[in-house]
């Protein structure tokens, strides 16, 4: 299967939101926050100097994710990372991953940090796999589902 990494286009938008809209609610619920981002991709993460990729293959948007800046211009948050139900398990993720980190390297970044939940165990054994090491959430966390920050020191 060849996969694809593309870069952010505003026609990608719906794309974006319905594969973080499906994750979400199979595995948490939608909260206010991420509608917000999900639904203003432009707004939230584009223009504020963050980017989004997506995965395609045959042609089919199948995963998308993020990279936010965040108040340390060396650091971004690796967030919104969603696969299509159909295209689970076939390591697109993962090679979404590596796709930020490489990007993240060559954009001579620090760091990468990713909020997530103890829940999911296999993104976190996935995390883990890639060097990402359990750093303390912070009180005014902005995903009320976070119990695990990481970092990944580049």
């Amino acid at each position: 299967m060849l996969i694809n990494i593309l870069n952010f286009k505003p026609e990608y938008s719906e794309h974006f939101y319905n594969l973080n809209v499906e994750w979400l609610k199979t595995f948490f619920y939608v909260e206010p926050y991420d509608k917000e981002v999900l639904s203003n991709p432009l707004k939230y993460i584009i223009d504020k100097g963050g980017y989004i990729f997506f995965a395609e293959v045959d042609d089919e948007i199948i995963g998308t994710v993020a990279l936010m800046p965040t108040q340390n211009a060396s650091v971004f948050e690796l967030t919104k990372m969603a696969v299509s139900p159909k295209n689970r398990g076939l390591k697109i993720g993962q090679k979404l991953m590596q796709h930020c980190i490489d990007f993240s390297k060559n954009n001579k970044l620090n760091s990468l940090i990713l909020y997530s939940n103890r829940k999911l165990a296999n993104a976190i054994y996935i995390y883990r796999k890639f060097g990402f090491t359990e750093v303390a959430v912070e009180e005014n966390c902005p995903y009320k589902r976070c119990d695990i920050k990481m970092k990944l020191i580049l």
